[in-house]
C-alpha cells in the first residue's frame, strides 16, 4: 500500500459496509497486563465500556458496518484463548460484533493464509504478523483482487462451520 499507513481507526471509521477478521493463533500478546491480572485473579479488568476499541466497533456498527470475527483455536484451549472467550461476552459483543469460534480440528480441510487478518468493505486486507510466542511485529496491506479473495474465501469458510459466542464453550 502506497503513501502513508493508515492506523486501524482511520480503517474502521472509512468503513462503510463490512469488516472481518479471522485470528487463527492461540495465544497473543502474552505479556499482556491486562491477561496477565486475569489469569492471576479472574477478574476482568481494565476493558471498560469506554474505551476506544469498543468505541470504535460501536461507531461503526451504528453507522451500519457489519463487523464479524471468527477465532480458530486448538483444542484444549490456551489460557489465552480462554481469557479471549471472557473478555468477547463481556465487551467485543456487546458493542456489537458478532463473534464465532471454530476448533482447529474442524478445519483440516480448509485452505487458510498464514497470517490473521482484516478485510475492509472486500477492497483492502491487513495481515498482521506475529512472533512465535504472540508478539506483534509487523502489518501488510493488500488491494490485490486475488488475495482479498482468498482471504474472503477463507474467512467464509471458517464462519460457516464455527460457532457463535454464545454457544461456544472453551474446554
Amino acid at each position: 500500500m502506497p503513501g502513508n499507513v493508515p492506523s486501524f481507526a482511520e480503517l474502521l471509521t472509512s468503513t462503510k459496509g463490512s469488516a472481518i477478521h479471522l485470528e487463527m493463533r492461540d495465544t497473543y500478546t502474552p505479556d499482556d497486563p491486562k491477561f496477565l491480572a486475569w489469569r492471576e485473579t479472574g477478574a476482568l479488568e481494565g476493558f471498560g465500556a469506554g474505551s476506544a476499541w469498543f468505541g470504535l466497533i460501536r461507531g461503526a456498527v451504528a453507522r451500519g458496518v457489519t463487523v464479524r470475527r471468527a477465532r480458530l483455536v486448538s483444542e484444549p484451549v490456551t489460557d489465552y484463548i480462554r481469557f479471549e472467550h471472557a473478555v468477547t461476552s463481556l465487551h467485543n459483543v456487546p458493542a456489537g460484533e458478532q463473534v464465532r469460534w471454530l476448533s482447529r480440528c474442524r478445519a483440516s480441510d480448509l485452505a487458510l493464509p498464514g497470517n490473521d487478518f482484516w478485510v475492509f468493505d472486500d477492497r483492502l486486507v491487513r495481515f498482521h504478523h506475529f512472533s512465535g510466542e504472540g508478539h506483534a511485529l509487523d502489518e501488510e496491506f493488500s488491494e490485490d483482487p486475488s488475495v482479498i479473495n482468498l482471504c474472503l474465501a477463507a474467512f467464509e469458510a471458517v464462519w460457516s462451520r464455527a460457532v457463535d459466542q454464545a454457544e461456544f464453550e472453551p474446554r
